[in-house]
């Protein structure tokens, strides 16, 4: 994702009146800079930060709805929404039978040492960004049983 095409989007958004929208595209583009001038690429940030923001801030959406009392439906309501329009722009990841195919395909000899830290390390190098952290742990502790 780019973050000229958020600002599309964000402008669309004022243009049709969707605050809500609106706001939460609003917040990955502050996210998205923010990460930029801490990187020092404040100008030309690569489409890979901006996707590794996305993915922050779905995770961290999907936190607030985790954790939102079930007492405040509003609230939840307000979470959902902007979660669902994050997750539009969010980039595919790999799901949890490609991950394990990837890694008996390019990790067989970290495999047959049965050494988890060991292979996660490896993994987590190649895949980071391309799937989930969590999907990535289960299918190596699988394949180490």
């Amino acid at each position: 994702m780019e973050l000229e095409q958020l600002r599309a989007d964000m402008i669309a958004a004022m243009k049709a009146r969707d605050k809500a929208r609106k706001d939460s595209i609003s917040a990955l583009v502050s996210a998205v800079k923010k990460a930029g001038i801490d990187a020092g690429c404040r100008e030309d940030i690569p489409t890979e930060l901006v996707d590794k923001v996305i993915l922050k801030e779905l995770k961290t959406v999907k936190e607030q709805i985790d954790t939102c009392p079930a007492e405040r439906e509003d609230l939840r309501a307000e979470y959902q929404a902007r979660y669902d329009v994050i997750a539009e722009y969010a980039p595919r990841l790999m799901p949890a039978e490609e991950v394990t195919s990837y890694i008996k395909e390019h990790f067989a000899e970290e495999l047959a040492t049965k050494n988890k830290g060991l292979i996660m390390k490896a993994v987590m190098g190649d895949l980071k960004g391309k799937a989930d952290g969590k999907v990535i742990n289960e299918a190596v502790a699988a394949l180490c049983r």
